[in-house]
């Protein structure tokens, strides 16, 4: 039985808007990846706008926003932009915004310094790091050749330059924006201090990619920290931000559509990583690399446009047993790693 309803079955049109609550505004941009889309919201501070995420940097999205800001946002400036995350389809237009309107922006400082780091790093080749990294997981050897002399995917592609200077959002902090003081709540796992803003004055709750309603966001190790274990920093996540969780509650999430029945989500969000564990542990009773892994782990097929995501979420996994205790990690001859189960 599915216990997550949504109000609506239809997301608004790429560059139109559909308003979610007095003074909000769930706007939806084109992604140009698998996952399609991604959700803006529009908060109306009277004479001008706060812009909640804002898509990635190209020329559709440039001119989807003209369309925007003389269209459902009525040609009023935008005040303030504010990122929950780090991620490209989230930061890629804030830079923009900032120096058309002189924005402020208001973001985590983890999610700030990642950005604009990320944004200034453009690589024309992969690094020697991320080649040891794509061995250490076991990648195809024909995958890693294939990727060796490509330029890997740069920040700078798709977000615009971000200016220096933030405005700080932090746990428990509060602020006003739609006519409604909402509280931070900072999660993490799919990004490090991601934002989450819960609404005092009604059931609004803006989630990010923090709580999505049909998929569970990517938990992944990357080469800029390889024994990182995000699966535990998203499993206390979880548990912290389901305790504030109502039935009533409308989530506003980066993608898919909002949805109400948040306990219950939160819920599956954290059982979903629980049973993987569960289903992995029984698979390392044999010692596996970790591309050997996507069968327990994701049920479904893995092929060349979710394997980068499957790799970084199997090695995720991997490193939270580890950490724990309980899988032996050993270096294959190749470089790959192996690992199992201790007895």
């Amino acid at each position: 039985m599915n216990m997550l309803k949504t109000p609506w079955d239809t997301p608004p049109a790429h560059g139109e808007s559909l308003q979610v609550s007095e003074g909000v505004l769930w706007i939806r941009l084109p992604l140009p990846m698998a996952l399609d889309h991604v959700n803006v919201y529009a908060l109306d501070e009277g004479d001008s706008w706060t812009i909640v995420d804002t898509g990635v940097k190209s020329r559709k999205s440039i001119a989807l926003w003209e369309q925007i800001l003389s269209g459902p946002l009525k040609g009023k400036p935008i005040k303030r932009v504010i990122l929950t995350h780090h991620h490209p389809d989230h930061i890629g237009m804030a830079g923009w915004l900032m120096q058309r309107f002189g924005a402020e922006l208001a973001m985590s400082r983890t999610s700030w310094l990642m950005a604009r780091m990320l944004i200034l790093d453009t690589e024309e080749r992969p690094t020697e790091q991320a080649v040891t990294f794509w061995t250490r997981a076991g990648m195809d050897p024909a995958i890693i050749r294939a990727r060796i002399n490509d330029r890997p995917f740069n920040f700078s592609d798709v977000c615009a330059p971000l200016p220096v200077g933030y405005t700080r959002l932090k746990q428990s902090d509060t602020l006003t924006a739609g006519g409604r003081i909402w509280e931070v709540h900072i999660g993490n796992g799919h990004a490090p201090e991601h934002l989450t803003l819960w609404s005092r004055d009604d059931n609004l709750v803006i989630a990010g990619d923090q709580i999505i309603s049909s998929i569970s966001p990517n938990i992944g190790v990357y080469p800029t920290e390889p024994e990182a274990d995000p699966l535990s920093d998203w499993l206390e996540s979880c548990a912290r931000l389901a305790k504030l969780a109502r039935e009533d509650h409308l989530v506003l999430s980066g993608h898919k559509l909002p949805f109400t029945g948040l306990p219950h989500r939160m819920d599956q969000l954290s059982e979903n990583h629980h049973g993987a564990l569960k289903r992995l542990r029984k698979h390392l009773i044999e010692p596996r690399i970790a591309s050997d892994c996507f069968p327990p782990l994701f049920k479904r097929k893995i092929d060349g446009g979710t394997y980068g995501h499957a790799l970084v979420e199997a090695v995720a996994h991997l490193n939270h047993l580890h950490q724990a205790g309980e899988v032996t990690r050993t270096a294959r001859a190749d470089g790959a790693w192996v690992w199992q189960m201790k007895e």
